[in-house]
């Protein structure tokens, strides 16, 4: 199930209040900064910080790419 854009829009992190990348492919919201994901359950962000994943330097690359690929920012920038 997607995320909705104008939910997309409002959404931050909440350890350092910048703005997500949406994988939907993948059920998790990614804050690139500081190398975190956060899950999506049933539909549901999860943004608890002790909920959310350290990113391995490897999976970090995998990830940059794939959302220099095109997936949707949390911002309205995006």
């Amino acid at each position: 199930m997607a995320l909705d854009p104008g939910l997309l829009e409002i959404l931050a992190c909440p350890d350092d209040k910048g703005p997500l990348r949406y994988l939907p492919d993948e059920d998790i919201l990614y804050n690139p900064r500081l190398g975190r994901s956060y899950p999506i359950r049933d539909g549901i962000p999860v943004l608890l910080i002790s909920e959310s994943t350290d990113l391995d330097e490897d999976e970090k690359k995998r990830i940059d790419e794939i959302t220099d690929d095109g997936s949707q920012s949390s911002s309205p920038e995006g």
